[in-house]
């Protein structure tokens, strides 16, 4: 196990590790980092943490500082900076002719270099781009192209249950989602009800797939005949919150409908909800 000091930079998440240096940190700071990037401004998250070793990605890096005035005002600047710099990209997009949406736009903390991000439909050649937005700045310029998914990370939103979208707000990283989880779950398939504000499938389908996966091999298919206390029926609904199956039953020349908890039934094992391969 390793002691660390978790770190989170604006706009994302994901938590990095790093050591003190042998600093009094606490919950709130605002520290200076290195980084693959350079010197970058973050939050420390938790002062300190045990890790499993396997879980750090070496050279583990200390933390250089804790912010200081002159640094806030650092970021200060590089923010105030951003709005101009979207629009000069912008028009310059526009008067390229290039076919590409422009989300974002960030200066790292030296102010050495400037990393826009877009989104396109395919590849696009930004190479002049790259030149007249370096002929305006005169620093170094980044061009970042990610998907539909990342886009509604960077620019957040209100999901369709009411909260902040999970890969902006609570999200470290995205995670692998199917349609099979949404028919685990019972959910309908129309991908108005099952997408997020990317247009991809929504996140949250995985928090309870793993409980849904294994209550799919408990409980019987819809259509499938069953044993019931009050005869032969067949299942017309499942809630596997409660573990309990509708049954329409035809019995001397009545129909009727029971609910019945999946202990008192029987149905064969053909007839459990395929649960093969929740993946898919």
């Amino acid at each position: 196990m390793a002691n660390v000091v978790v770190i989170k930079f604006k706009g994302n998440p994901k938590p990095y590790y790093f050591t003190s240096g042998g600093l009094t940190l606490k919950r709130g700071n605002h520290v200076i980092v290195e980084t693959a990037r350079g010197l970058e401004y973050g939050s420390v998250v938790l002062p300190e943490k045990e890790v499993p070793e396997e879980a750090i990605t070496p050279p583990l890096k200390p933390v250089v500082r804790i912010a200081t005035p002159e640094d806030e005002e650092i970021v200060a600047k590089n923010e105030a900076r951003r709005p101009e710099a979207m629009k000069i990209c912008k028009e310059k997009i526009a008067a390229r002719g290039l076919q590409m949406k422009l989300i974002g736009c960030e200066f790292t903390f030296d102010g050495n270099k400037v990393i826009f991000t877009f989104t396109a439909d395919g590849r696009v050649d930004f190479r002049e781009l790259v030149k007249d937005l370096a002929s305006v700045f005169r620093i170094r310029i980044e061009l970042k192209q990610v998907g539909s998914r990342d886009e509604a990370k960077i620019l957040g939103g209100v999901a369709p249950c009411g909260r902040e979208v999970c890969c902006a707000g609570c999200m470290p990283e995205f995670q692998k989602v199917s349609i099979k989880m949404a028919k685990n779950q019972g959910l309908s398939l129309n991908p108005g009800k099952i997408s997020g504000l990317c247009g991809r499938l929504m996140c949250c389908l995985g928090y309870e797939n793993e409980y849904y996966a294994e209550a799919c091999k408990k409980v019987p298919k819809l259509g499938a005949m069953v044993e019931t206390p009050e005869g032969t029926g067949a299942v017309i609904a499942v809630n596997m919150l409660k573990m309990e199956v509708k049954v329409k039953i035809e019995k001397e020349g009545a129909v009727f409908y029971r609910d019945y908890p999946v202990s008192e039934i029987k149905f064969g094992k053909g007839d459990a909800e395929d649960n093969k391969n929740p993946e898919e």
